[in-house]
């Protein structure tokens, strides 16, 4: 009786260790280099969620591009919604700071991207809530 409770105070406190040390790593990772999200909605069909409602995908977020200031044209990139900053959005990079945007039922029908900021739309024209509802992002 006495052996099984020893083993049973090892495994116990070698788990707490591998535990204390896993937890911080993980949501230090989660953090600064990458995470993985859930894609819900039809504005990026037929790139993600080709299903339609039925289904959803799932895709994995860099942030550390997105902290070097590493964004493309062309690049998915996730942001918070203008509308909802509870709610994430994900939407294609169309046009970098400095470039000149022809919109699709925005306001002004050109559009220069100001500095620090990008022109994001989404896969599925008219589906989707992106720079052309709210402008430069």
């Amino acid at each position: 009786m006495a052996q099984s409770q020893g083993w049973v105070r090892r495994y116990f406190k070698a788990f707490c260790k591998g535990f204390f040390v896993a937890v911080p790593v993980a949501v230090t990772f989660l953090d600064r280099v990458a995470c993985v999200a859930r894609v819900e909605g039809a504005s990026m069909q037929p790139s993600l969620n080709p299903g339609g409602s039925q289904s959803s995908d799932v895709v994995l977020l860099n942030h550390w591009k997105v902290r070097n200031f590493e964004v493309q044209r062309g690049d998915v990139v996730s942001l918070v919604s203008p509308k909802n900053p509870e709610q994430k959005i994900i939407k294609r990079v169309i046009a970098l700071e400095g470039d000149i945007v022809k919109t699709m039922g925005h306001k002004n029908r050109y559009v220069k991207v100001p500095r620090g900021h990008i022109w994001v739309e989404g896969d599925h024209h008219g589906h989707s809530f992106d720079s052309n509802s709210f402008g430069p992002f």
